[in-house]
C-alpha cells in the first residue's frame, strides 16, 4: 500500500504544533541542511536561523539609527521654532512685527528668501510693503489651499515677491487664516530643488503658519 507524499504546509503546521520536536530531534538540526545566500553554501539549521536572525537584527539596527536620525532633525527644527517664536515676543508689534517675522524665518530656519504679504488690514497699514502687489488671483489661491505648499516654483506669481525671485528653484507657501478665509500668504524660496519638495513632512510648517496667523491678527481690518 503506497504512502500519499507529505505535504510541506501539513510538515511546517506539525513543527508549529509540537515545538517540543527539535527537543526530542536535537541531533537533526546539525544534519539538516539548507541553502546559505549569504555563504553560498549548504549550511546546518543551527546556522541558517542564526544568519535570519543576523538579517534581522542588521534591519533593526538600520531603522533604529534611521529614527535617531530623524529625532535629531526634529529636536533642531524644534529649538528653531523655539528661537523665533522668542523673537516675536519681543517685536514691537504692529508693523513692525511682519517685518520681525519674516526675518527671524530667515535668520533662524535658515531660509534664503522670505516674504510675506497681507489683504484686509487696517486702513493706517495700508502703505506698507506687505501690502503692496496682491492680486485677486493670489487671494484665490491662498484660499485654495487647505495645507501648506511645498515644491518646485511653477512660475507662482507669489514666488514674484520675493527680491530674487529668478533664482528660486523650490518654495513653501503658507496661508494664514482659516481654512478658505485668508487675510495673507507666507512665502519661502530657496535655490536649491531639494530644500523644499512634495515629499517633506509640513507637521511644524502648519504650526508656523498658526503661529504666524496669530501673531499677525492685530493688523487686520
Amino acid at each position: 500500500m503506497s504512502t500519499a507524499p507529505l505535504d510541506a504546509s501539513a510538515v511546517a503546521q506539525y513543527l508549529i504544533d509540537h515545538p517540543q520536536f527539535f527537543e526530542e530531534h536535537a541531533g537533526l538540526l546539525g544534519e539538516v541542511k539548507l541553502s546559505s545566500p549569504l555563504m553560498g553554501r549548504a549550511v546546518s539549521l543551527q546556522e541558517r536561523q542564526m544568519e535570519v536572525m543576523r538579517d534581522k537584527y542588521r534591519a533593526l539596527e538600520l531603522r533604529l539609527s534611521e529614527l535617531s536620525r530623524r529625532a535629531e532633525e526634529n529636536a533642531g527644527i524644534a529649538n528653531r521654532f523655539h528661537a523665533w517664536t522668542q523673537a516675536l515676543l519681543v517685536s514691537r508689534g504692529g508693523a513692525a512685527m511682519a517685518g520681525d517675522l519674516v526675518e527671524g524665518l530667515r535668520v533662524h530656519f535658515s531660509v534664503p528668501q522670505v516674504t510675506l504679504r497681507l489683504w484686509n488690514v487696517k486702513p493706517e497699514h495700508g502703505a506698507e510693503a506687505f501690502t503692496r502687489d496682491v492680486s485677486d488671483d493670489v487671494r484665490i489661491f491662498a484660499n485654495s489651499l487647505r495645507a501648506p505648499y511645498c515644491g518646485p516654483n511653477n512660475d507662482f506669481e507669489a514666488v514674484r515677491w520675493l527680491p530674487e525671485a529668478d533664482t528660486i528653484r523650490s518654495t513653501v507657501m503658507l496661508p494664514l487664516g482659516a481654512p478658505g478665509q485668508s487675510f495673507g500668504l507666507l512665502v519661502l524660496g530657496s535655490p536649491d530643488p531639494a530644500r523644499f519638495t512634495v515629499a517633506m513632512a509640513t507637521d511644524f510648517l502648519v504650526h508656523i503658519a498658526a503661529t504666524a496667523t496669530t501673531a499677525l491678527q492685530p493688523l487686520r481690518a
